[in-house]
C-alpha cells in the first residue's frame, strides 16, 4: 500500500518558515535537524516538510524553479482546513502572508479563500465539504 507521507516545501529559511506556519496556523514542531535544513511539522494526517534551498540543490542535480511571493503561484496548492476561513486568512496576513483571493462560498457550499506564504507558497484555506 502507498499513502502520501509529506509534502516538502524548498525554502530560503527553515526555522523562518516553520516559525510562520506555527503562528499562523496552530501547527507544532515536529522535528529540526541541527543544521536547520530540514523541518517537520505535526498538522494532522499529513506531515508538511521544509527544506532549505541549499539541501534541495545538493539533492537536486538540475536544479528547481524557487517560489517567492512576487512569482505567479505555482499550479499546486497546500489546502488547510478550518471552519474559521476568513479568521485564519486574517491570522496569517498579520504573519506576513499575501491575499490571491478573497474568500467565496462555492455552489457545493464550501468556503474557499488562497493566500501565498512567506516563501510564497499558494495556499487553500477553505472549509469542509460536507457530503
Amino acid at each position: 500500500m502507498v499513502k502520501l507521507g509529506y509534502t516538502i516545501l524548498y525554502v530560503s529559511d527553515v526555522t523562518k518558515s516553520v516559525e510562520f506556519y506555527e503562528s499562523a496556523f496552530g501547527f507544532s514542531r515536529k522535528f529540526i535537524t541541527p543544521e536547520n535544513d530540514y523541518a517537520e511539522l505535526l498538522t494532522g494526517e499529513t506531515t508538511i516538510s521544509f527544506v532549505s534551498k541549499e539541501l534541495a540543490n545538493s539533492n537536486l542535480k538540475n536544479g528547481f524553479l524557487m517560489s517567492k511571493q512576487a512569482d505567479k503561484p505555482f499550479g499546486i496548492e497546500l489546502a488547510l482546513v478550518t471552519e474559521n476561513v476568513q479568521e485564519i486568512i486574517d491570522k496569517a496576513i498579520k504573519c506576513g502572508a499575501i491575499i490571491e483571493e478573497n474568500p467565496i462560498e462555492k455552489p457545493w457550499g464550501q468556503t474557499v479563500g488562497y493566500i501565498r506564504d512567506i516563501d510564497g507558497f499558494l495556499l487553500e484555506i477553505c472549509t469542509p465539504i460536507n457530503q
